[in-house]
């Protein structure tokens, strides 16, 4: 809606001024901050005034008086020293926000396949609060960026060979003494990530004790996976397919689902990893080194000297010409992407899983459906096996991928990115983009409720952090559990006419909406700290807030739908009377409001925050809530106005119903 003006005012203020001045120019229009500016401005008279060689303002005045008439804008005034403002046709407004509400036309969809990788736990342990942050952005910029047209597929890729694994493999078979089949019963059992959750944490300590031991177990445990050979092997897939599951499951319960599970064990099962690895050798983009503590390791050579290779490096040593210190702040720079005993690190299998992405390692690899996806749900995982026929094609190349990974990773994600570079890959490094975040804590008061003993020093800090390694930090499944329990509670206070079920349903979708809502409303670099009484508030920048609002609106409408009047549409006559007169500002701003959801969905895409759609919703939500008090809509005596307020009102709850399943958030009937 407020997208069509826009778009209209650009293009003929782009034609004017190439027919006018002969000067093509890219057209921008800003969101004027108070009413009585208008409803867009455009600074383009400023950039005019460079190649013209005219004062802004002059020119500002040119244009505001030879554009000629644009359908829906009212006027174009000047204003301050060369801005045109353009002020809306209300009337107009109104009829193409009522037409687009009834009948909206889902944008067209973009050629171009868009991954977003998202979720992307270590399967070794429980789902946390910190994943779910990572997954709730990933879901809701798949959300935004489906809404606006584009073609989206969600990838969650499986770390199953990693170093996490190994350390519950460890925990299982040499701490605990358990055979292959103990494990298999025990990964049968409904918390087996929760077990598995205190293992990690015992394995941790375990290792602390004797530091030399730790790192031989890791390195035979880890080389045993990577090869798929013996016992290791075996018990880390039966650990981490259990584990998937769990957070398969853990995350449906936010209605968050994927298209395809990429485990990291096919990348090198299938040779993924040995063809990228050819790749970089051959390229110099990587070298063995030879001394220093990097010795027998492949390294990228990392910001200084990227032209480095192994020869290079003999030669120096030979010549004599670097210091230790020298070679100490060489390797520094260096990123290892095979270790010195031959297994891979993250980032090299991170490198093979790029090129894949975009279409670049001329591999591809076989699906089949993940034996125990969410109930109702298909979901297609990455295997060495022969593809199931009916197997959808995922090795399509994307033109654009998103990495939904915290920002404690952006030295490995740029590590990535440059291997992309160093092959040449310069566009497909500059649209693998790192969608980075900041960690979940917690306040002290959420974690005194949830039993966590604190130090007095601790209990004085803004948040605490939360440690998966040490055990400390809220389950996913604990957290959706207590959120729930509290709004039951509240649900069948309010609502005792309610039967079992629907209490729980709509328990559920408070409890969903209020975690959904306060992971999002926060930008990604703020640190979150997570607090039970601040999320499930009704009051406040809240998803319980947004929520209330659709429940109120919809009371409001079934007292309201009798007359003959509410059910014809106002022509933009009749409702421009309403919102051009003396008064009516607050009609016009929830009006112009409602019909903004595309403009907030393009600037989420555009500055990559989902935190716009959720404060479009809130504000939208806090729009209607002051219009509802100042006026008293089912008891307005004038027929026709009290059909516009209706009317209104409608239009204001479908566009807060699309705002908030954007964000994944559903909006119950009863509150």
């Amino acid at each position: 809606m407020y997208q069509t003006l826009t778009k209209r005012l650009r293009e003929a203020l782009a034609a004017h001024i190439r027919e006018k001045y002969g000067v093509e120019l890219e057209m921008v229009l800003n969101r004027p901050p108070k009413l009585e500016m208008g409803e867009a401005a455009s600074p383009v008279c400023f950039e005019l005034a460079k190649q013209l060689k005219k004062a802004p303002r002059q020119i500002a005045q040119e244009i505001s008086t030879s554009l000629g008439e644009v359908e829906g804008i009212a006027r174009v005034e000047v204003a301050g020293g060369g801005y045109l403002n353009a002020y809306f046709d209300r009337g107009a407004f109104w009829e193409i926000a009522q037409s687009q509400a009834s009948s909206p036309q889902p944008a067209a969809t973009s050629h171009g396949k868009i991954i977003v990788e998202h979720t992307s736990i270590n399967p070794n342990k429980a789902a946390h609060i910190g994943h779910v942050r990572n997954a709730v952005l990933g879901d809701t910029m798949v959300q935004i960026l489906r809404h606006a047209g584009k073609r989206v597929q969600i990838q969650n890729y499986i770390d199953n060979t990693g170093v996490q694994v190994a350390d519950v493999v460890i925990g299982l078979l040499r701490m605990e003494q358990r055979t292959v089949t103990n494990v298999m019963a025990l990964a049968r059992e409904p918390k087996f990530d929760y077990y598995c959750w205190d293992l990690y944490a015992k394995a941790t300590s375990f290792f602390a004790e004797d530091p030399g031991r730790a790192a031989k177990l890791r390195a035979e445990t880890l080389k045993a996976i990577e090869e798929n050979r013996g016992e290791d092997a075996e018990v880390a897939q039966i650990v981490a397919d259990a584990i998937v599951t769990c957070h398969l499951k853990t995350m449906a319960r936010l209605d968050i689902h994927y298209d395809l599970l990429a485990r990291e064990s096919e990348i090198l099962h299938l040779k993924f990893w040995d063809t990228a690895f050819e790749m970089l050798k051959k390229s110099g983009a990587i070298h063995l080194a030879t001394s220093g503590k990097m010795k027998g390791c492949w390294v990228l050579p990392w910001k200084e000297n990227p032209g480095i290779n192994a020869e290079d490096t003999q030669n120096t040593k030979d010549a004599g010409k670097k210091t230790a210190a020298e070679e100490e702040d060489e390797n520094e720079q260096d990123k290892i992407i095979v270790r010195s005993n031959g297994t891979v690190t993250y980032v090299g299998k991170d490198i093979a899983y790029q090129l894949w992405k975009f279409g670049l390692l001329g591999k591809d690899f076989c699906y089949e459906k993940w034996p125990e996806a969410p109930a109702g749900r298909t979901v297609w995982a990455t295997t060495s096996r022969k593809s199931e026929p009916d197997a959808p094609h995922f090795g399509e190349p994307a033109s654009v991928v998103y990495n939904v990974i915290d920002s404690r990773q952006a030295y490995l994600q740029d590590v990535v990115a440059e291997g992309l570079r160093r092959l040449g890959h310069e566009q497909a490094a500059k649209n693998s983009i790192h969608f980075a975040y900041e960690i979940v804590a917690l306040t002290p008061r959420c974690a005194a409720e949830l039993n966590y003993e604190l130090s007095p020093e601790e209990a004085k800090k803004p948040y605490v952090e939360v440690s998966g390694r040490k055990g400390f930090g809220v389950k996913a499944d604990d957290l959706i559990d207590k959120l729930e329990a509290a709004t039951l509670a509240e649900v069948q206070q309010r609502h005792p006419e309610m039967s079992e079920k629907e209490q729980k349903r709509t328990a559920h979708a408070i409890a969903v909406g209020a975690l959904r809502f306060f992971l999002l409303k926060f930008t990604r670099n703020a640190i979150i700290a997570f607090d039970f009484k601040d999320a499930l508030s009704f009051e406040g920048e809240t998803g319980p807030y947004c929520q209330y609002a659709v429940v109120r609106i919809r009371g409001i409408r079934r007292k309201g739908t009798e007359g003959a009047t509410h059910k014809s549409k106002l022509d933009a006559d009749s409702a421009n009377r309403f919102l051009s007169a003396a008064d009516a500002d607050d009609l016009w701003e929830l009006l112009l409001g409602a019909g903004s959801l595309d403009y907030s969905v393009d600037a989420a895409i555009a500055t990559q925050e989902p935190a716009f759609a959720a404060k479009y919703a809130f504000q939208l939500a806090q729009l209607f809530n002051n219009f509802y008090h100042r006026h008293h809509i089912l008891s307005e005596t004038d027929e026709q106005k009290r059909a516009f307020l209706l009317q209104l009102t409608e239009l204001v709850e479908a566009q807060l119903v699309r705002a908030l399943s954007l964000l994944g958030i559903e909006a119950p009937e009863k509150m």
